[in-house]
Parts: C-alpha cells; structure tokens; sequence
C-alpha cells in the first residue's frame, strides 16, 4: 500500500474512535500545527447522560430531545433514552436488569432532526438515563430533563442539560449547610465501573474525608451521593471536587432547599483566569458568588457587570480575592437592579485559573426560588437548548469584549410549526434579553439554536419559569458549544492532530 492508502484507512479509524460516544471540539492548535485544509465532518455517534430527577412523590418531570439539522450527515441513524440499568448485562457477564431491556421500551426515541420530542417520568423512582445517538441524529444533540415539584424541599422549577461523560467536574456553591439538600449524581454509561474521588473544599481550604475516596460507580449505574454524609462539617459554600481515577462519568449536583427551594448546579467549566456568567435575570432579589481557585496561587478578581448599556462595577463589590485552595463567597443583592446582566470576572492582575458559579434568589419571603449559573465557555460554532415555551422563555445574549452578530433559530413545535430564524447585535460589554423567536403556529414545545455570525465570542443561558400558587418556579440553563462537528485531516497529513 502507498502513504496515501495508508493514511486514508488510519484516518478513517481514528475518527470513528474519537466518535465513539461523546462530541468533540476542533483539535487543540497547541505543539504541531493543524492541517490548513482539514475537513469539518459531523460526529457520527453522541452520548448524554440524565441524572435522575427527584427524591420527591410529587414530581413530575419531562424530557425533551433536540437535534438540529445539520448538513453533511448520513441519511440514516436513530437517538434514545434508556433508563440506566437497562442498557446491558451487568459486570460479571450475568443477566441482571439489562434482560429488561428488551421489553422495556426507551423514554423516548426521536423520529426526525429538526423536531423535538418529549417523554415523561413522574414520581420519586425516576431512574437516571442513559443515551445514545447516531448517522443524522448525533451532531448537536441535545436533551433537556425539567421536573416541576409543588411542595417540600427542593419545591419549584428544576432543569438540568443531559451532558456526556467526562473525568473531571467541579461545583463551586455545594452546600451541607443545615436546610440543604445535596446530592452529587454519578452516572457510568460504560460497560466497566468507574471509581471516582470527591472532594470538597470550604472557607478554609479542603475538608478531608476518606469517604469520599474511592467510590465505585458499577457499569450502566448511577448513584446519588449526598455530600452531608462525606463529613460532619455545615458549610453554605462548598465547592465539590469530583475527578475520575478510572473509567468516565456524568456528574451533575442537585441543590435542595428547604426555605429556597432548588435547582440543578451544572458543572462549571475548566478554572481560567477570565470568566463569564451569562443570563441573571432582572428581577433576581439575591445574588450570591462563590470562587474556588485550585492551584497554589491566590487570585484577585475584578468583578463587573454586563448590563445593557455596558460594562459596570457593582458599588461594594469591585474585587474578590481569592484564597489558594479556599471557597470564597460574596453576596452581591439584587446585583442587576430590574436590568438584564451577566457577571464578568478578571484577573487584577496576574491571571490565576478559577471556577465560579453564581446563587440566583427570586422572589421574597415564603416564596422564593433558586437556581444556579455556572461560569461557562462561549457558544463558539453552535449551541442549543431545548423545552422552551412561548410565554415563559428568557434568553440572555453577552459579548463581553467586541460587538457580535448572533443567528438565533426557533426549531419547529414538538406537536407542530414552523420555524423561524432572527438576527441580533449584541454590543460590546453588553448583555441583551432578547425577544427570541417562536415558530410560527408553534404547538407544544421547542428548541432554540444561537450561532454566532461575526464579531467577538458570545455567551448565552436560557432562563425558563413558571409560576404556581405565586412561586415564582425558574431554572437557567448555559448554552455551551454542541461540539458536533469535528476536524479530519486531509488524507496526506499527519494524523498526530487527532491525538493533540
């Protein structure tokens, strides 16, 4: 065989590798340089992975799934849902559960790209799911898992983005504070157990537990782990730690209050020196910000807001500093004052890499609501978020340092519509809610997709609400980058670039 011949079957081998269940971002141009002339191809298989959904009887909870069209794919291909412990036969090569899954039939199986599909679960035994999408339907995958609870702790508006596995996540604002709910969801989507670590780190540096050490999480499984019982400490701002010594997993925090109620806390993205946290919404009555810097460096933050006119510093809170290896929080109040914001954090100084995530407060008294912002990448090609409705949806669009133009597309209703696209300038330094489109004679629910078209990165969250006996019930979603493309080399180059 010749170079080329060789390359064209090495090539081939690895992309299917690296589409072996999760998306991907563009090769890293670190080291060699990229090819100039790689092809961008469709993923051709996804995986997402849903935490189960309330310890609560009264809940209801509804899953929405979303891909959007994408040119390029095969013409064939499937997606679905299954409940964890169905997807196969259990470690040893006996028959457990996975015999069920034969009978059983998946939550839901969408038909075509382009239209969401719903399915339902309701009560305390929801279990976590596990999910699969290939051909046409895995580039952009999207699955939103919103459950509505009326009363107890936790009470309100929980939503939460299926994610794919990964080996490391961090939760700045975890709690085990007295009145506080929290569970740590680890679910292992493979065919081998997993053993994963969690950490906890409070206002005075880590909180040491072997108990959180060592976890095994069996294969196809998933386990709440309430971190209350990993130490006898009450701390209000924790950030969680949880790192994969083998194996992969999906880990997502449930945050339950009993005054507050509660929310999903979705992982923040990797520590940086700048971070941004899109979306607060402008009648929030509480702000809370919570820090953690993992490396043996302190941090000194400038804390700005992103409001609608441009780039302002909160009076009382112009910068945070950070202590190495310490949780630091600070209470900004009603931070946006009746106007949209996003939370913009720079170093003063030197850079030092950090995670945030932020503690949203509506209403007063007996009836407030919480849910949670965690710092995020932009949306960079594409992102989308589904189970979005015609009354109740917020979308928050910020360009922290240059003027960008933004593509936001509503998909078709999931029992009926047209979809309908708009274009919208978001000024540099500025946050826009902005009226986001709905199909035309939409019928049910919907996905909103937001691609940037020029101009500098964007960062966007989702807010979707729903008040009941005047609680007002919300829960903010970020919009990260759907990673459904990936680069291939040409058939000439040096497939080092696939490994970078």
């Amino acid at each position: 065989m010749n170079r080329t011949t060789l390359s064209l079957i090495a090539g081939t081998t690895a992309l299917a590798a690296v589409t072996a269940f999760a998306a991907f971002d563009t090769p890293s141009a670190s080291g060699a340089a990229a090819p100039t002339a790689a092809a961008r191809l469709p993923v051709e298989r996804s995986g997402l992975l849903c935490p189960a959904p309330s310890v609560s009887d009264i809940a209801d909870t509804s899953y929405t799934s979303f891909t959007p069209v994408t040119q390029g794919t095969a013409h064939t291909g499937k997606a679905e849902l299954r409940a964890a412990d169905e997807q196969s036969t259990d470690a040893t090569g006996g028959k457990g559960k996975g015999d069920r899954k034969k009978a059983d039939q998946p939550v839901l199986t969408p038909k075509a790209p382009g239209t969401p599909v719903t399915g339902d679960a309701s009560g305390a035994d929801g279990p976590a799911l596990i999910g699969t999408a290939d051909g046409k339907f895995a580039p952009g995958w999207t699955v939103q898992e919103t459950t509505e609870v009326a009363a107890g702790t936790g009470r309100g508006l929980l939503g939460v983005n299926c994610t794919a596995a990964d080996t490391e996540f961090w939760f700045p604002g975890a709690s085990t504070a007295d009145g506080r709910t929290d569970y740590v969801h680890l679910t292992n989507p493979d065919d081998s157990a997993a053993v994963v670590d969690i950490e906890l780190y409070g206002k005075d540096g880590a909180i040491k537990s072997p108990l959180g050490e060592n976890l095994t999480v069996k294969p196809h499984t998933s386990e709440p782990i309430l971190l209350s019982t990993l130490t006898d400490q009450r701390q209000g701002d924790l950030t969680a730690h949880v790192s994969v010594r083998s194996g992969r997993i999906g880990a997502t925090v449930q945050a339950l209050d009993d005054k507050t109620g509660g929310d999903w806390l979705a992982a923040a993205t990797d520590p940086a020196g700048t971070l941004v946290l899109p979306g607060i919404p402008k009648d929030a009555t509480d702000v809370r910000l919570i820090a953690f810097t993992p490396g043996g460096d302190d941090a000194d933050l400038k804390v700005r807001l992103a409001s609608p006119d441009g780039l302002i510093t909160p009076a009382g809170n112009e910068t945070l500093h950070v202590k190495s290896g310490m949780s630091t929080a600070a209470d900004l109040g009603d931070v946006t004052r009746g106007e949209a914001g996003s939370l913009v954090l720079t170093a003063t100084d030197q850079a030092v890499p950090v995670v945030a995530a932020l503690r949203i407060v509506r209403g007063k008294g007996d009836k407030q609501e919480t849910a949670y912002i965690p710092a995020t990448a932009p949306v960079g090609t594409r992102a989308t978020v589904a189970d979005n409705s015609a009354k109740g949806t917020t979308l928050a669009l910020t360009a922290p340092t240059a003027t960008a133009t933004v593509k936001v597309t509503a998909s078709a209703g999931s029992e009926g519509g047209t979809p309908v696209t708009k274009t919208y300038t978001i000024k540099s330094g500025t946050t826009q809610d902005v009226a986001a489109p709905t199909p035309s004679g939409l019928k049910g629910t919907y996905a909103l997709t937001v691609e940037p078209v020029s101009g500098g990165p964007v960062y966007a969250s989702r807010t979707l609400a729903a008040t009941e006996a005047g609680i007002p019930g919300f829960t903010i979603q970020t919009l990260a980058n759907d990673r459904g493309m990936v680069a291939v080399p040409r058939t000439d180059e040096d497939l080092s670039v696939l490994q970078k």
